[in-house]
């Protein structure tokens, strides 16, 4: 079974996507019904969905969707208040919810996570055996490879190939950085979010440079869905990572490397 390692769905009247502006494409909503035909064309069985918004109130939205899945979403990637142990808790014995992501991105300070207070909530996800979503560009790289150093226990996981600067030509610090932090074992990366960040350029060796710097048994295809739309289809980003793998490694990076990183075992069908 193909794993979608990473979509989003969401309800504008909800209120609480800040970057969500009327000016994009994009804003209005989506939800499962208007992505079912994408999976359906491209094979895909199962999706993680992942937060879009920094709130208790997203992570609740996307447990309900998960619930009203009928099995499609395998696991949920949710937000909780790292200064406030008891809800983090809460969540991470929720058995739905297979990693957490704070929005790295959009914080002021890039060493956020490795300040000592965010230590507690850190060791709880290791130890919940959960995984956490970081949503970083490139200035963030060294940051996480301290954060991987300090917490060996953590699985982390780079989405979007930590948005390198395709659009601007900048192949460096990015492509220095990214080979770095492969040197840690317990950090992946997810092929998404490229299209994004290209404006039109092509993605194929960005791509190749994350798959060379892993391996298929670190990388998990996702699709960004529906941010994907703003640069282009579901279809197409499917079938440009697809033309990239070998048959050794398409299984991995289609499903099987997300399924073991997330444990969705644990959840549903195991995937092979």
């Amino acid at each position: 079974m193909h794993i979608d390692a990473h979509h989003h769905v969401w309800r504008v009247a909800r209120g609480d996507y800040g970057w969500l502006t009327p000016d994009l494409p994009i804003c209005r909503d989506y939800g499962l019904d208007d992505l079912r035909p994408h999976l359906a064309a491209t094979g895909i069985g199962g999706t993680v969905l992942v937060q879009a918004a920094p709130t208790e109130a997203e992570t609740d939205f996307m447990l309900a969707a998960m619930d009203a899945s009928g099995g499609l979403v395998r696991g949920v990637v949710g937000w909780v208040p790292f200064d406030d142990m008891e809800r983090v808790a809460a969540r991470l014995a929720d058995p739905r919810i297979v990693g957490i992501r704070p929005m790295l991105h959009d914080l002021a300070d890039e060493t956020w996570i490795l300040w000592p207070e965010q230590a507690p909530v850190l060791r709880a996800i290791a130890a919940a055996g959960k995984a956490f979503d970081a949503l970083i560009r490139p200035v963030h790289l060294h940051t996480i490879g301290l954060l991987a150093d300090r917490h060996p226990g953590l699985r982390i996981v780079i989405d979007h190939g930590a948005k390198p600067a395709i659009r601007d030509g900048m192949w460096e610090p990015w492509a220095s950085g990214l080979a770095d932090l492969a040197d840690r074992a317990n950090i992946f990366c997810k092929l998404s979010g490229l299209l994004t960040e290209a404006d039109g350029r092509d993605v194929a060796r960005h791509a190749r440079h994350v798959l060379d710097c892993f391996g298929a048994e670190r990388v998990m295809f996702g699709s960004d869905w529906p941010v994907l739309e703003l640069a282009g289809s579901y279809g197409g980003w499917f079938a440009a990572v697809d033309a990239l793998l070998d048959p050794g490694s398409r299984a991995a990076v289609l499903g099987v490397t997300a399924s073991r990183f997330y444990r969705l075992g644990q959840y549903g069908e195991e995937t092979t």
